[in-house]
């Protein structure tokens, strides 16, 4: 007869921890239907209750029901006390995956876990060596954009042991140039920057903010000890910018609805950051990014007599000063 699983992912990395618990699902769910087989409850407004009912639900037109309970770590220990007692006998049917974040875990909300066989996996940084390289060539292999050996050097030796950053890259990449893109070192080496430079997400944060000097201080950074070209800062303005376009309208109201619609692959933590700043601009902030993209585009391709920078450095400011 099948049993409960419980998996309790906890580490201080956001990326890594999503990492490890996308692996885990994926491969609970295997051939299955994802949309019958699969919850997730995501961000601040999801109860105890609902994960106590998500996990007493039977499954349907399935064998098994697989319940994801991500941010778990926003609950207080005495919170924990429906879900504990329910761990004293649960459903054979269910796999619960709890996405706990940093910080302890509470020891009683463990040894009910334990106590059904389930574990506590502690995720963080590889090793050196062997197990970092490892590491590295297990998520190149499945990411959605196709790196030859020099873009993979590359970013292994940049990364070293930041690994955490790996994550926002590729998908910093696939934005860039679309899924199943064939990339070498040239095509990489501006996304990651030399030294000095700084990764293009910074910008994009910076804008999401208002924080109209720290873009630009962060801008000129990618124009300088990034050597990224204006016109490469564009497409990642571009492509930021569009996510929120798409977003716009649908009717969405959480960020794994967002992931899909975006046809996202990994964390859905870009997705949560477009669906927040769509809800921050709104439909009129948001056409008039795309006129100010559009415009800036046509003046650093000629229109404008202006350098490149100084367009780029007016687009930036009026980006910015949307989302007061």
């Amino acid at each position: 007869m099948s049993k409960a699983s419980v998996q309790i992912f906890s580490g201080p990395e956001p990326a890594l921890l999503s990492d490890a618990v996308r692996d885990r699902v994926n491969e609970l769910v295997g051939e299955q239907d994802r949309s019958l087989v699969l919850e997730e409850l995501t961000g601040d407004e999801y109860t105890m209750e609902q994960v106590v009912d998500a996990v007493q639900t039977p499954p349907l037109f399935t064998d098994r029901r697989i319940v994801v309970a991500r941010e778990f770590n926003r609950f207080k220990a005495e919170d924990l006390k429906p879900l504990v007692n329910l761990l004293n006998d649960p459903p054979p049917t269910t796999d619960l995956v709890v996405e706990w974040g940093s910080g302890a875990v509470p020891k009683k909300f463990l040894e009910a876990a334990k106590a059904v066989n389930g574990e506590q996996i502690k995720v963080g940084a590889p090793g050196t060596g062997k197990a970092r390289n490892s590491w590295f060539q297990e998520r190149f292999d499945t990411s959605a954009v196709q790196l030859d050996s020099s873009a993979r050097e590359l970013i292994s030796e940049h990364l070293g042991e930041d690994v955490a950053r790996l994550t926002g890259l590729l998908q910093t990449l696939e934005g860039v140039y679309g899924p199943d893109a064939q990339l070498s070192e040239a095509e990489v080496r501006p996304f990651i920057g030399d030294e000095g430079g700084v990764p293009p997400w910074d910008l994009t944060d910076a804008l999401d903010r208002g924080e109209i000097p720290t873009a630009l201080r962060v801008l000129q950074r990618m124009m300088g000890g990034g050597e990224r070209h204006p016109l490469q800062i564009m497409a990642t303005l571009h492509s930021h910018y569009e996510r929120i376009l798409r977003l716009d309208g649908t009717e969405i109201t959480n960020e794994k609805d967002a992931a899909a619609h975006l046809q996202m692959k990994g964390s859905t933590f870009p997705a949560k950051k477009a669906l927040n700043q769509m809800r921050r601009l709104g439909p009129e902030k948001t056409r008039r990014a795309m006129r100010l993209l559009s415009q800036a585009d046509l003046d650093l391709r000629g229109k404008s007599a202006l350098d490149g920078d100084v367009v780029l450095e007016i687009l930036v400011a009026r980006l910015a000063q949307l989302s007061r």
